[in-house]
């Protein structure tokens, strides 16, 4: 089902607000990857919480529980879901069935599109990281 732009309205839901980065919010990136705990975040991040904030494996519970309520509140419709590169990717990782600790080898860019199609079985993910081409070539067949 898709709806007519003037069907949508917005709505802030805080399960898709990024990773709590605690302590490490608003640092820059240069310095924090001088840090020993930078190698963690990068190779095995389900073993790594951030001084003060959320780990990843918190942070990707916490995305996919929002995609699944949000789901069950719209069944059969088009949801479009708008987060940070961190959140998405864990998302994805979920859906593809893929550990935490692989998420960082996926890219999303800046106002890239990345769809997940959800029905009776697993998963399908449609696109990752699309900066072009028409929305309406991700339809499920």
């Amino acid at each position: 089902v898709w709806q007519q732009a003037s069907e949508l309205r917005a709505q802030i839901d805080k399960g898709l607000l990024e990773c709590d980065f605690g302590d490490w919010t608003g640092a820059e990136l240069k310095k924090l990857m001088k840090l020993p705990e930078w190698n963690t975040v990068q190779r095995a991040p389900s073993t790594f919480t951030f001084p003060g904030g959320e780990s990843f494996t918190a942070m990707q519970n916490r995305i996919v529980g929002t995609l699944d309520r949000l789901r069950a509140a719209h069944t059969g419709g088009v949801i479009v879901c708008v987060s940070h590169a961190d959140p998405i990717k864990a998302a994805v990782a979920h859906a593809l069935g893929t550990h935490i600790d692989l998420f960082q080898r996926i890219v999303i860019s800046t106002c890239s599109i990345t769809a997940i199609a959800y029905g009776a079985g697993a998963p399908a993910v449609l696109t990752v990281n699309s900066t072009g081409g028409s929305l309406t070539e991700l339809r499920p067949s």
